[in-house]
């Protein structure tokens, strides 16, 4: 993030826009204006640009419906400023305790949520590229120390970055923050050299918000040990910012060999996975997370170093993250979804149901067609939904069921029958999975695990007299 070397404060904007390239010619910029002194600086110094950038603007205000008279006067200067500079405006209100109330969060996060989602309707209305905030280098030295307190990852140093997308529970906009090379004290300083007289919001005097305690509070105790520490914080920042675009790309690169996403999971290979560097693991496992919730609000330091103590666990171990998220081992790979045995790609088995031999059967997402073959098939596969069956051993009537505590199995090949449960780890069947995997039986005897193996009993011998034929498909939706 480069720092331009100037110190008139509309000529600083003007370098830190063209250093990080986050304008270009002939587009048009929403300003979000709150009226407080950081956002006006901000539009009196666009507007003051707009020619030598060649952009146009559109301003933007919500009123939050938090603060009574003091946000309606707010939104009156706002309408005020955009009429006497003749630029376009959309001022409305919404009410964010309501939001708060119905989706479960706090009002920071209610507020943000509303405000965002406001903020990329307007820019899609007004046929706008990009949304200018105005977050200066003060706002990201709070935010680097709220994200060190809550304990966030090597991306959380890197703060507050000049052009990034953000995404809310329903859309997503690009956000560009110009003033990140001025300080708080220089945008209050040239609204009032401009005579600008910008609103004071009374609820930043409170100490309630988690950011005004930093702003107000931790802050001032530490630049009692450091008076640079606002400075400090954003070297801290710059420094984290080069080392994480290093990894970010070493981790792309990784992630397209490893990485298969589906529309609501993401798997990874387990073996390639554990031959990455930790700093490659983390970064790989922050992006497949941020894939599927869209952010990592929430996600903290220590739901990565959950995930990663547990990556040699054995299969079947999951980690609960937020949202409903869940990291799942298996045998060959590590899966993140919201519901692990949703991945399972055979459908649930609700109950036992009895097959029509010979004929066709449906239930549970299951087409089973049964037919007797005579001579038998000259090679007996193993494996796959379709098994060939000694008709002599399946005389009784064959049901299809879903395993049960206590079932044993004699695979095909061994002389002894084994525990179900124990067949099925070493056939590496996921433990989501086992449930829904369809076992053939007649009577209390398993014939055939569908779409794995047969049982040794039933299997077609050399004097076979009549084959039985089973051939499980699945209907498709």
């Amino acid at each position: 993030m480069p720092t331009p070397k100037v110190t008139n404060p509309q000529q600083k904007v003007l370098a830190f826009i063209r250093a990080n390239n986050l304008v270009t010619a002939g587009e048009k910029i929403v300003v979000a204006v709150s009226g407080g002194p950081d956002s006006v600086c901000l539009l009196h110094i666009l507007h003051s640009l707009r020619k030598e950038l060649k952009i146009n603007l559109h301003i933007a205000h919500l009123n939050h419906q938090l603060r009574g008279a003091e946000a309606d006067a707010d939104a009156a200067y706002v309408k005020a400023l955009a009429h006497r500079r003749k630029i376009p405006a959309t001022i409305t209100s919404a009410d964010v305790r309501s939001f708060q109330k119905k989706n479960r969060l706090t009002l920071e996060e209610a507020a943000r949520e509303v405000r965002y989602s406001f903020l990329a309707a307007t820019a899609q209305k007004a046929g706008a590229a990009k949304v200018a905030v105005g977050h200066t280098a003060a706002d990201n030295a709070e935010t680097l120390l709220m994200h060190i307190i809550r304990g966030s990852g090597l991306k959380g140093l890197r703060g507050l970055q000049p052009d990034t997308h953000v995404k809310t529970h329903n859309a997503e906009l690009r956000v560009i923050r110009p003033l990140l090379g001025l300080g708080r004290e220089e945008t209050v300083a040239y609204c009032a050299t401009h005579h600008l007289e910008p609103h004071v919001d009374s609820t930043n005097l409170s100490t309630a918000p988690f950011r005004n305690k930093v702003r107000r509070r931790l802050l001032p105790q530490l630049r009692k040990y450091n008076p640079q520490i606002d400075e400090a914080l954003l070297r801290t920042a710059r420094t984290a910012a080069a080392d994480l675009d290093l990894i970010e790309a070493e981790a792309r690169r990784a992630s397209s060999q490893l990485i298969k996403s589906g529309r609501d999971s993401v798997t990874i290979d387990k073996k390639g996975f554990l031959a990455l560097h930790p700093a490659l693991q983390n970064q790989i496992l922050r992006a497949a997370i941020e894939s599927l919730l869209g952010s990592l609000k929430d996600i903290e330091a220590s739901h990565i170093e959950d995930i990663m103590d547990a990556l040699e666990k054995p299969s079947g171990k999951a980690i609960a993250l937020p949202f409903g998220l869940n990291f799942y081992i298996d045998y060959d790979h590590y899966i993140l979804a919201s519901a692990t045995a949703a991945l399972c790609p055979l459908p649930a088995l609700d109950k036992a149901f009895r097959l029509i031999v010979p004929g066709k059967t449906k239930a549970y997402g299951w087409v089973i067609e049964a037919s007797f073959v005579s001579p038998p098939p000259a090679a007996i596969t193993e494996g796959g939904f379709t098994a060939y069956l000694d008709a002599a051993v399946t005389r009784q009537q064959l049901t299809v069921r879903s395993c049960l505590p206590g079932d044993r199995f004699q695979p095909l090949g061994m002389e002894q029958a084994k525990k179900l449960n124990r067949f099925m780890m070493d056939a590496r069947i996921p433990q989501a999975w086992r449930r829904h995997v369809p076992l053939v039986c007649a009577g209390v005897e398993i014939l055939w695990v569908a779409g794995w193996r047969i049982s040794e009993r039933c299997r077609v011998k050399p004097d076979t007299k009549k084959v039985l034929k089973l051939e499980f498909n699945q209907i498709q939706k």
